[in-house]
Order: structure tokens, then C-alpha cells, then sequence
């Protein structure tokens, strides 16, 4: 193998290395990386930009494998320009004898003309046979001298010709070329065709562009000088970087190919050119650089891009909104105090909640459950189910909150209403619970005493006791007094949910650019396929793990529960002691100290029982709301959950791709 060349020039000079194959060299130092990051940027773009705009980056690519696979002992510089301007001539002037036809016919030049001052390798035919110039028109040098070893020197046909297949030919081989030699004459040097085709938008090519201007001889005086100051001039508005002051630009020279003024100069510096081996790299990296500034307006946001914290927090308070955890959460804590307020009251109450609702289950009719349900289902409540002054409700109450709509975000519970199927494909239930409840679709609180469970419009079962004279419509739905009917819960959820998702979309896609941005949006939409009924789920399941109340009764309770009974005992025995003692079935020591044997503990038993269940109200306060908020936050924290791995968990990958070839495009522009 031939051992690498020497960098020379700076990082274009470097770019070659050739390999055992004589033809082929690998390109090495950063534009080997930014081609390697260009064609990374476009595989993780395709599912998301539209072909057309990775069209341009894909020739790009196409063309450096092309011009890699080739001879890189070889630079192919082009002469282009307007008609008259002397390309041709100057072209035999380089080549030392007349290769390419002059004439004052126009066009002259029909085909491009190549010269190709031989290297220490063979491999020019590669490139001219990608070039297409034809066999006929491959000529070389008349003096062959070294300083020009390995150039291929084109001339082009007019730019500016009258023949289409002309510019055509120009257009194409511009594009192929390492470096281009553009002539311009005094007359046409501010051509607007020149400059507005051709000049501005190529000024990205500068390092690999050369502008000569033509026929000075034929200016008087100074007059050479004024028309190169001008030039400059247009040039710099053209946005064209000019060599000057060891700057890297294009080179601006002076001659005249007829009387060979200038062309000595010309020469040197296609001579120095030629010898850095670098042009094909330089004109490779414009061409990297063009294309990743047609894609800047699709990969480079107008601001930071990403979920903020607050985003996700906002996102999670909607879900938790949705699926009623506040709601939940009060609805635990006035479970926790009747459940509390059941066992730690008198064994008369806990008779009169008994009877009261064995009366009331009577009364139902066979449309609801056989069985009243405490708080969330889990036993047997007092008289009816008690509010937070511990008034029992009745029937009408659920009635009227579904007529004037008073059910939280939407829902009445008269007489219940369906849900949506939960994504374990759990049947619909109809609920018309006494609380503020967990619907399936996570809002929908408030009415009186839960439904049943219907399939289908089939009952499965009962899953509670329906109070008030509300009944189940077929299918699981409800209706109130005068056959109104309970407002779907899922109405009320499925806004709530949407609103959520669009809202983090949009905090997502903010600042993307355009097809970025849709990107985010669609992901959050399918992720959002779905989420109301996985929402309703985890209400029920929490609603599930509520019923029953606490799963671990606390150890007061049954201290007070005991107190009760032996209050109550003490009650009883005053009580039969004053009867005893009236009916004179009690002697004692006679006289007012058998009616305050009785009194005594009658009035200790009477006064003290609901002195007792006073006292166990207020000592369940704390422990009834850290119940309700340990229940808010598990329905919280599950819906959270639902939605983070439905939307969030998306919408980050998308980001996280998005970063991915942002990173790649920083590469690639060289940014």
C-alpha cells in the first residue's frame, strides 16, 4: 500500500489516502465525520420529513461516493463563462497549443473540451467518463509541464448560450467539478445572468472558485484597475469570500489569454492548487455545507425544546382531575369517620342503622341491590347512608342532583349511570352511589346509592344498593324522577383528558420545527387512543381497594366499642333497677337510695354513650384525612402512572430522536 500523503493546506489538504487498488482513497479528518453524520441525519429522518427535503442531502452523499471511488491524484477544475469571454482562448493558452475551436461563431464551444496533465497514477478516465466528455475531445498538454501534474482542465460550453442543451451540459458539470475557473470580460462582468444564476448562489464555493477577468488588454491605462476594484466590489455583494491577505476566498486575477498577460500567474496558482490535493474535499465540504443550510428551518428549534417539570406536573393535576382523586380522596376521609363513628357508637345505633336499612332495602324494589352498602360498599350502614353532619339521606336527594346537574364534573348518580369499559374489558357499572365517588371514567361524583352491574344490558349483579326512585335504564344507564336521564360520566372525563394530552402536546412541541412538532402531536395522540378507558380502570380498581373501608381496623375502636357495651350494660341495669324499683320488685335499703342505685347508672350509661362517640368524631379527624389523602394520592399517583406510559413516555421518545439528529445536523453543518 501506498503510505499517506502529507497534509497540506489545512484540513481539505489532508483529506485524501489512498489505497491498494490504485483508484479508490478514503477521505479522513472532519469531513469524513460530517459525511458520516449527513447520512446518519437522513436514516433517522425518513419516517419523518418528507423525501424532498432529503433529496438534495442524498445527492450530496451519492456524489462524495461517487468522487471517493475515483482518482484522487487527479483535480478537475472547470472553465466557465460567458460567450465571448474567452474561455477557449485561455483554455489553449494553459494547455499551450490550440485544443479547443475559436472562432467569432456563436456558440462555439458545443461539447466540453478536456486537457488532463498526467500524474504519477492513471485514473483520469474514471473521472472524465463521469464528467461525459467525449473520447474526441480528451487532449494533452503541448509542454506537459510538472507543475500542473494531475489537473483536468475543462471547457465548458457557454453559460449564457442560446442552445438549451448547452447550459444544460453547464449546469451538470458544475455540479461534478472540483473547482471552476470563471472568465469574464470588461463588457459582461456585471452580467446580472452571472451573478444572480450563478455567482451568489455559489458563494458558499469560494475556496474552489477562481474569477479571471479577460481581455484587459483591450483596457487603456488604469482602466484594468477600476474594472477589478469593480468587480471585487460585486463579488463582495454576491456574499463571495475573496482570497486575500492569506485568507481563504476565491482568487481574482487579471490577463489577457491573447497576449498572455497574467496567464503565467494564473498558472502558479492552478499549479499550487493542483499540488495540495485538496480541491475535491473543499468542494465536497460547500457542497455538505449547502445542504445542511436548506435543512437548517427543519432541524433547528426556535427555542429550548423538552418537557419543563411543570408541564408534567400540570399534566398529571388534569389526569388527577379526570379521574376525580380530590373527589376520591374526601369521599375516603367521610368513609374513614362513619366507619369509626359505626364501631365506636352505642349498640343502639348500630340496632336502629340495622333496621333502618333492612326497611329501606324493603322498599327499593327489586331493581337494586338486596344489600345496603356503607361508605364504599363494605357493610351494612345505619339508617340509610349518613351525610357529613350524620343526616341519612334519602332517595330524593340523588334525584334532584341529577336533574339540576349538581354531580361533580358531570355525572348524576339518581338512579346510576354506565361507564365506559374499562381496558381489562370489565363490564359497564352502573353506580348511583350517596358519596362522591370514583367513576369508570374517573369523574362523576355525587347522587345516592349505587346500581348495579350491567353487561350488554344484562345484569350481572348487584354492586351496592340504589336509593331514590331512580331505576336502571337497559344497558346499565339511569334515570331520575320523571324518567331524566343520569349524564354519562364519560361525557365529562373524555374533554378533561383530551384537553390534558393537547395541552402537553403543545408544551412538547413548542419551538420544534414543523415536522418535529407534528411528530410529538401524533405520538401524543396515540397515546391518547385509549386513555380515558385505562383511566376508568384504575378508578375502579381504586374504588375496588377502598371498599370495606380501612384494611386495618384501628385498636381503638374496639376500646370504644367496649366502653359502648359496657356503658350501654350500665344503662340497662339503671333502667331495670328504677323499674324494679318503682314496681317495688327491688329492696333495698329503701328510700331514695334505691332510685340512685338506678339513677346513677342509667345516667352514667345515657350521658356517657354519646359523650363517647363525641369524643371518638373528634379523635378521628386526623387519622379520616390522612386516610383520604393516602387514597388521593394512590389514585393520583396511578393515573399519573396510566399517563405517563401512554403520552409522556412517547412524547420523550419523540424528543428524545429529535435531539439525536439535531446532534447528528450539528455535525453535519459543522456547527
Amino acid at each position: 500500500m501506498v503510505q499517506p500523503r502529507s497534509p497540506v493546506g489545512g484540513e481539505g489538504g489532508g483529506g485524501y489516502r489512498w489505497v491498494a487498488d490504485g483508484g479508490r482513497r478514503a477521505v479522513a479528518g472532519g469531513l469524513r465525520g460530517r459525511l458520516d453524520a449527513l447520512r446518519e441525519l437522513i436514516a433517522l429522518s425518513r419516517s419523518r420529513l418528507d423525501g424532498r427535503a432529503l433529496e438534495g442531502a442524498g445527492r450530496v452523499l451519492e456524489t462524495a461516493d461517487e468522487r471517493y471511488r475515483l482518482s484522487g491524484e487527479h483535480t478537475v477544475v472547470a472553465i466557465a463563462g460567458a460567450t465571448g469571454s474567452g474561455k477557449s482562448s485561455l483554455f489553449n493558452a494553459l494547455a499551450g497549443a490550440n485544443r479547443s475551436q475559436v472562432g467569432p461563431r456563436r456558440p462555439t464551444t458545443a461539447e466540453p473540451v478536456a486537457c488532463v496533465w498526467p500524474g504519477s497514477r492513471a485514473g483520469a478516465e474514471g473521472l472524465l467518463y463521469r464528467l461525459g466528455v467525449p473520447a474526441h475531445r480528451r487532449h494533452a498538454p503541448a509542454d506537459g509541464s510538472s507543475e500542473l501534474h494531475g489537473l483536468i482542465l475543462i471547457d465548458l460550453p457557454d453559460h449564457d448560450s442560446s442552445a438549451t442543451e448547452h447550459r444544460a451540459q453547464v449546469d451538470r458539470m458544475l455540479e461534478l467539478v472540483d473547482a471552476v475557473i470563471w472568465v469574464v470580460d470588461p463588457e459582461k462582468y456585471a452580467d446580472a445572468v452571472l451573478h444572480e444564476r450563478y455567482l451568489r448562489p455559489l458563494a458558499g464555493y469560494a475556496e474552489v472558485m477562481f474569477v479571471v477577468l479577460n481581455q484587459v488588454d483591450r483596457l487603456p491605462g488604469d482602466a484594468a484597475d477600476q474594472v477589478v476594484d469593480d468587480l471585487r466590489r460585486l463579488l463582495d455583494e454576491d456574499g463571495l469570500a475573496l482570497g486575500e491577505h492569506g485568507e481563504p476566498g476565491a482568487a481574482v486575477l487579471a490577463l489577457s489569454a491573447a497576449t498572455g498577460k497574467g496567464v503565467g500567474e494564473l498558472r502558479e496558482a492552478l499549479g499550487q492548487f493542483v499540488t495540495e490535493r485538496g480541491a475535491a474535499d473543499r468542494r465536497l465540504a460547500a457542497d455538505v455545507d449547502a445542504a445542511a443550510e436548506r435543512l437548517r428551518s427543519v432541524y433547528v428549534a426556535q427555542s429550548r425544546v423538552g418537557l419543563t417539570e411543570q408541564a408534567r406536573a400540570e399534566f398529571d393535576d388534569r389526569l388527577a382531575e379526570a379521574v376525580g382523586a380530590v373527589a376520591t380522596g374526601r369521599a375516603a376521609e367521610r368513609d374513614w369517620l362513619r366507619y369509626a363513628e359505626r364501631a365506636c357508637g352505642s349498640p343502639w345505633t348500630r340496632m336502629r342503622g340495622w333496621r333502618g336499612s333492612r326497611w329501606r332495602t324493603r322498599g327499593s324494589g327489586a331493581g337494586a341491590g338486596a344489600m345496603g352498602t356503607g361508605a364504599f360498599g363494605g357493610g351494612p350502614t345505619g339508617a340509610g347512608r349518613m351525610d357529613d353532619a350524620g343526616r341519612a339521606d334519602d332517595g330524593r336527594v340523588g334525584a334532584r342532583q341529577v336533574r339540576r346537574g349538581r354531580t361533580g364534573a358531570g355525572r348524576g348518580d339518581g338512579g346510576g349511570t354506565a361507564t365506559g369499559q374499562s381496558c381489562a374489558g370489565r363490564g359497564d357499572v352502573g353506580r348511583g352511589t350517596g358519596r362522591a365517588e370514583v367513576s369508570r371514567t374517573g369523574v362523576g361524583r355525587g347522587g345516592a346509592g349505587r346500581a348495579a352491574l350491567w353487561r350488554n344490558g344484562t345484569r350481572l349483579g348487584s354492586v351496592g344498593r340504589q336509593e331514590g326512585p331512580g331505576h336502571l335504564l337497559p344497558g346499565g344507564g339511569a334515570a331520575g324522577e320523571g324518567g331524566e336521564p343520569a349524564v354519562d360520566g364519560r361525557a365529562a372525563a373524555r374533554p378533561v383528558v383530551e384537553q390534558a394530552v393537547r395541552t402537553v402536546a403543545g408544551e412538547a412541541a413548542h419551538g420544534l420545527p414543523a415536522p418535529w412538532a407534528q411528530a410529538v402531536r401524533e405520538a401524543a395522540d396515540r397515546g391518547a387512543y385509549g386513555l380515558p378507558e385505562a383511566l376508568d380502570k384504575v378508578a375502579a380498581e381504586a374504588e375496588e381497594s377502598l371498599r370495606g373501608g380501612p384494611a386495618v381496623k384501628p385498636r381503638w375502636w374496639t376500646v370504644a366499642a367496649s366502653l359502648q357495651g359496657m356503658l350501654s350494660v350500665l344503662q340497662v341495669v339503671g333502667v331495670l333497677w328504677l323499674l324494679g324499683a318503682v314496681t317495688g320488685a327491688v329492696t333495698g335499703a329503701g328510700g331514695a337510695a334505691d332510685w340512685v342505685s338506678g339513677l346513677l347508672p342509667a345516667l352514667i350509661g345515657s350521658v356517657g354513650g354519646p359523650a363517647l362517640t363525641w369524643m371518638c368524631r373528634v379523635v378521628a379527624r386526623g387519622p379520616a384525612r390522612r386516610y383520604g389523602q393516602d387514597a388521593e394520592r394512590r389514585l393520583r399517583s396511578a393515573a399519573a402512572g396510566c399517563g405517563r406510559a401512554r403520552v409522556l413516555e412517547p412524547v420523550a421518545a419523540e424528543l428524545l430522536r429529535y435531539r439525536e439528529v439535531r446532534e447528528q445536523y450539528a455535525v453535519a453543518s459543522g456547527t
